[in-house]
């Protein structure tokens, strides 16, 4: 299935691209290209996200009531797909694509007066407090806790794997209210700052080894109780509604992207006759990866189409999520496999510049392969995912 562009969407198609070509800066292309991470760190991503927000795309699935563009589903998918093409700095999606919806879903007049606009601005940058020590993608067995002091949450806890939690100056955070029912019964969903007293953050070095984790610890951190999204002891519900704006998003314009990037690369993939087997068995490789792509990419656009006529999408969102996190992963697999013993090095891709002797595909490759040993767990592990689509499925 390809996607068909009416004449109105070549004209956005070029709109786009026009954009891209004044405001995308070298600078920001060579960050954007050199990204192996889940999205780029925050001075970099900060500074291209503003100057989206001047145009008006800096939150483009936002309701225009709210600052969005008003653009189709198709629109979306182009938008997307160009950002990839220019290699654009992927953006964090903490505060845009998830709290943001929750907040105007469920937050009351002054939530969303306080939070959204600087949020588009790009004024506030959040982190998401979920994980914990040993229940990791079992949110229901979070422990953290928050007891109410009058008008305040006194919280006690720690969450992990707390993306940029160094850089955000607020955070949205899932905490145990009470403890009788059910485990997802006794979740509140608040919003707070990161500079309150009482809160440790401790970073995590990736495999990848960069800082882009943390563990947060709070130690009776006084919170106002009008930081409680939605009613208390039912975060799940807000968590659940997040969790699909999180898991919603295309994959394959990132993975085509990805794909060209590592075609370039395998041309040099061997350089004598006594390559070739070797160079057929890697091409099988990379056509298998396009096919999969291929049909990945039928599932989002029948998705696409189905949103545009305003039908529910279902357990699409887990399904991509499960197909697309397994074909970056065996992107990156493949990025190794044409590093060779380049790939063991590990310096870092910003102090790679004009030095030819390691090739920086080889660095990026391997950086990529570590951060992305983690796209099958966040945003909902595969396994849970899966679980999500077993059961709609015999559900019937």
């Amino acid at each position: 299935m390809a996607l068909v562009l009416s004449k109105a969407d070549q004209a956005f198609r070029d709109e786009v691209r026009a954009f891209l070509s004044s405001e995308l800066t070298p600078e920001l292309r060579e960050e954007g290209r050199r990204c192996a991470g889940i999205f780029s760190e925050y001075p970099v991503g900060v500074q291209w996200h503003r100057i989206l927000a001047k145009k008006g795309w800096s939150v483009p699935k936002w309701p225009q009531a709210f600052g969005g563009t008003g653009w189709t589903p198709v629109q979306h998918y182009i938008f997307a797909a160009e950002l990839f093409e220019a290699e654009a700095p992927p953006l964090a999606p903490q505060g845009p694509r998830m709290v943001a919806p929750a907040i105007m879903e469920f937050g009351t007049p002054e939530q969303k007066e306080k939070y959204l606009p600087a949020i588009r601005s790009g004024a506030d940058y959040w982190a998401q407090g979920y994980s914990e020590p040993g229940s990791g993608s079992d949110l229901a067995a979070l422990q953290c806790r928050a007891v109410r002091d009058g008008d305040h949450y006194v919280i006690n806890g720690t969450k992990i794997w707390t993306t940029h939690a160094h850089w955000a100056n607020r955070i949205f955070c899932l905490v145990r209210t009470a403890n009788s029912g059910k485990p997802q019964t006794g979740i509140s969903f608040l919003l707070f700052d990161m500079d309150l007293p009482g809160i440790t953050i401790q970073p995590i070095i990736s495999l990848a080894g960069d800082h882009e984790l943390n563990q947060v610890f709070f130690d009776d951190v006084r919170v106002p109780v009008s930081s409680l999204l939605g009613k208390e002891n039912d975060g799940w519900t807000v968590a659940k509604f997040l969790l699909l704006h999180e898991r919603g998003n295309a994959w394959t314009p990132m993975l085509r992207t990805r794909l060209r990037r590592l075609k370039k690369a395998a041309e040099a993939f061997g350089t004598g006759s006594e390559n070739q087997a070797e160079r057929a068995d890697f091409q099988r490789k990379l056509t298998s990866a396009e096919c999969e792509i291929d049909a990945l990419q039928a599932l989002e656009l029948r998705t696409l189409y189905q949103q545009q006529a305003g039908q529910d999408p279902g357990i699409t969102p887990s399904m991509g999520k499960v197909l697309g996190s397994e074909l970056r992963q065996k992107l990156t697999e493949l990025a190794v496999e044409v590093g060779g013993y380049y790939a063991l090095a590990r310096p870092d891709l910003a102090t790679l510049a004009g030095d030819g002797d390691v090739p920086e595909e080889a660095i990026f490759g391997m950086s990529a392969y570590m951060n992305d040993r983690a796209s099958s767990i966040y945003a909902g592990s595969n396994e849970i995912q899966r679980n999500i689509i077993a059961a709609r499925l015999l559900a019937g």
